[in-house]
């Protein structure tokens, strides 16, 4: 009885999802995606053409040829100096080797190329980096979230009062601080002075810990494998290695929510249908939370979806400041040292993250606004 209880109380639910006006916006947000990615992997190639063949060869070889007779050589070899629709394919889908007979390159078969400032594959580069970025992010949007929402709404409901102008101050202050300045204050204070919170990922022992054979990696998230391999102590440290840049991103980034925030949320608070229930005789409370805060967080659902984009294609100046090993460190030191392939690489993964993000945004949208499904 209880689960057939529960089925019938989420049908409404269901059916909202599984409306053929929903499938149709789905089925064509999905159907636009190629053309999407066509565009991305377009201007990233364009932006490939700027480089000489001998700079593009590193997208095949590790070594750049000194040599002019062996850099023709590799050129022929690897169809640089072809027209430029049949080294986009390639560029795409791999080139045989007329060498080896082997299928070489291919950005969808996960060959990036070769890293210089890495010394490694940038496959290899961002398998390595990536997981650190997912679980900076995963941290960082609890209290970017949480923060910047509650004083947005508080300051809403308390308009004009002295919650909504300190939530104003804190917004004002969040938006002029520059992250890296944040990131240098926080560090000199509570690492330099306090000695509380050390940059890096891991300590050495909790790293050797990590790099040991009777490690078991399942997540590649320190602060999940840790928890599954039981040890307590590698997991602390991992969490107090995240604390500081966690704070720095997610201060940056809540004054944003506040302002969306506590604007859309002034806004519903006008609406007619929130009068309506006030005039009912509802009690404030359940005005609050039961009508107007699930409409006023639409724009911030919209919001949270590229604010995770963002920090997942890497916080470039957050990671270089603490020694964070994530895709913004290795994005900011390829940048440094003038490794194109590299940067290009980390660009086209940030293009991808977005579209994905994008789209997930779009059905979440039409998902809590009817209105943006009908059109």
């Amino acid at each position: 009885m209880a689960v057939r209880a529960s089925r019938t109380a989420m049908q409404p639910l269901i059916d909202r999802i599984w409306s053929s006006k929903m499938t149709n916006y789905i089925i064509r947000r999905i159907l636009i995606l190629p053309i999407i990615l066509f565009g991305v992997t377009a201007l990233i190639f364009g932006m490939l053409q700027f480089l000489s063949p001998a700079e593009r060869s590193a997208l095949y070889v590790r070594d750049v040829p000194k040599n002019e007779a062996m850099m023709d050589a590799v050129i022929r070899r690897y169809g640089l100096d072809q027209p430029i629709l049949v080294q986009y394919w390639n560029w795409l889908m791999g080139r045989i080797d007329p060498v080896t007979g082997n299928v070489v390159g291919g950005i969808l078969r996960g060959e990036l190329g070769y890293s210089r400032s890495g010394s490694q594959s940038v496959a290899a580069l961002l398998k390595r980096r990536f997981p650190a970025t997912v679980e900076l992010a995963l941290y960082t949007i609890i209290p970017i979230i949480g923060i910047g929402v509650t004083l947005g709404i508080a300051a809403a409901v308390n308009h004009n009062r002295w919650i909504d102008q300190l939530a104003r101050v804190f917004a004002i202050l969040g938006h002029s601080l520059p992250s890296f300045v944040l990131g240098l204050l926080a560090l000199l204070f509570f690492y330099a002075k306090l000695q509380w919170f050390p940059p890096g990922r891991l300590s050495d022992w909790a790293n050797n810990v990590v790099l040991a054979q009777t490690w078991n990696t399942y997540t590649s998230l320190i602060t999940v494998d840790s928890l599954l391999n039981g040890r307590v102590d590698v997991f602390l440290d991992a969490l107090r290695h995240l604390i500081l840049p966690v704070m720095v991103l997610s201060t940056i980034s809540w004054a944003t929510y506040l302002r969306v925030t506590r604007s859309s949320m002034l806004e519903t608070l006008r609406q007619e249908y929130v009068v309506t229930a006030r005039a009912k005789g509802l009690k404030e409370r359940d005005v609050i939370n039961g009508h107007a805060r699930p409409n006023a967080l639409i724009p911030v659902a919209t919001l949270s979806g590229f604010t995770i984009a963002g920090l997942l294609g890497g916080a470039v100046l957050t990671e270089t400041i603490f020694d964070y090993p994530g895709i913004g460190q290795a994005a900011g030191a390829a940048a440094a040292q003038l490794d194109v392939i590299a940067v290009l690489s980390f660009t086209l993964l940030s293009g991808l993250i977005l579209i994905v993000a994008n789209l997930i945004v779009d059905v979440m949208y039409a998902f809590l606004d009817p209105r943006v499904r009908l059109n």
